[in-house]
């Protein structure tokens, strides 16, 4: 097992890392590193034995993590930003169809429920009513913010 990154590579994170219980200070299940930011390989262990394990410092963040081989790529590899993350809602810009029949319309609210990256783009399983579909960051969009005004309860007595 020989690692893919040395101490001082510049790196970045393909996948968002949260907190497995390891990290001090902060909820397990909680966001401490977002996909794309790029940081400093400062150490190089394994876990398991059959594990590389990278610690990587990340300056903008001012946090040092924990990060598998499989979730960084080098600094300099083309990046593209995902616009949305695991279980945030999109609307269909596009109708989308298997076989020519239309499964979902411009429109539909949908659930993220994956990001894939291809070399060049994008794409998501995204949950429509009960299906998954693979769909392309191109075919989607926030949905609109809730219109519905807040309205104030009085208190009576």
């Amino acid at each position: 097992m020989q690692p893919k990154y040395e101490y001082g590579s510049e790196v970045r994170l393909i996948r968002n890392v949260r907190n497995d219980g390891t990290y001090p200070g902060m909820e397990v299940g909680e966001l401490l590193i977002r996909r794309g930011a790029v940081g400093c390989v400062y150490d190089v262990g394994t876990y398991l034995q059959d594990q590389i394990i990278y610690r990587v410092h990340f300056l903008d963040a001012g946090m040092t993590v924990g990060c598998r081989e499989e979730e960084l790529i080098d600094a300099q590899d083309e990046w593209i930003q995902n616009l949305f993350e695991f279980r945030e809602k999109v609307v269909a810009t596009k109708s989308l169809a298997i076989n020519g029949e239309v499964i979902v319309k411009v429109g539909d609210l949908g659930e993220v429920q994956r990001v894939l990256r291809e070399p060049g783009r994008i794409l998501y399983h995204a949950r429509f009513g009960e299906r998954t579909l693979v769909v392309p960051e191109s075919s989607l969009e926030a949905p609109p913010p809730d219109e519905t005004p807040a309205t104030d309860i009085e208190a009576t007595g």
